[in-house]
């Protein structure tokens, strides 16, 4: 047992948000072992409600131009509301994560112009060679988005298991009518994010950097 917890706490340290990829795709049986592994996280009534297109070859370049055209001439609609607002904690933990990002690239803090650049890199999927739209059931509302957000970890995990670098993306998500548009994604599916993913360009730097994490003391409210 203190093997297999071993193993799992390692991928959690070791696994990243790539924002850098290589243009080598995936083997379909690869990305088929991912996505099934993924497939065993619990769900409300065993309801399962993720569905995931994948994109392959020309479909993720064809892809990553309409959902680029569409960032630079359109505003953001996303199928679920935007946070309110970060506050305390967690507009710090924000905050530090986008400083050691632009750190990484030896961008200026204040430089607004060159963090928007890098900002924008999500609507080229940082050169992924994949992307999975990851949508949900209308009907389940926020239970199911919840169940799809466990699948979007395991789905990060079982790619880092196999040597596969992953970045989850709500960015792509903000454009959900031209995702509908292009995938024919009918009405009753609500857009939740995208992984982009395949292999990591270690020579990046934007790979280079990891985030915090909070300490248990921030996270555990222990009653006795």
């Amino acid at each position: 047992m203190t093997a297999s917890y071993d193993t799992l706490n390692d991928l959690l340290h070791t696994r990243h948000s790539c924002r850098a990829f290589l243009p080598d795709q995936v083997p379909t049986p690869v990305i088929e072992q991912i996505a099934t592994a993924a497939g065993r996280v619990p769900s409300w009534c065993n309801a399962q409600p993720w569905q995931v297109i994948i994109t392959r070859g020309a479909q993720t370049d064809a892809f990553r131009d309409v959902l680029w055209q569409a960032a630079t001439t359109q505003q953001p609609q996303p199928d679920l509301e935007w946070p309110a607002r970060y506050t305390g904690v967690y507009q710090d933990r924000r905050r530090t994560c986008g400083l050691q990002l632009y750190q990484s690239l030896g961008i200026e803090k204040g430089d607004r112009e060159a963090s928007g650049r890098q900002m924008m890199e999500n609507y080229k999927l940082f050169g992924a060679p994949h992307v999975a739209i990851v949508t949900s059931e209308a009907d389940l509302g926020p239970y199911g988005a919840m169940d799809c957000g466990g699948f979007v970890s395991a789905f990060t995990l079982a790619a880092q298991a196999l040597g596969v670098a992953s970045v989850p993306q709500a960015a792509v998500a903000a454009f959900a009518p031209t995702v509908r548009a292009f995938f024919d994604i009918p009405e009753n599916r609500k857009i939740l994010c995208a992984i982009s993913f395949g292999y990591a360009d270690s020579s990046n730097p934007a790979n280079t950097f990891r985030t915090e994490r909070a300490p248990l003391s921030e996270v555990i409210d222990w009653r006795d």
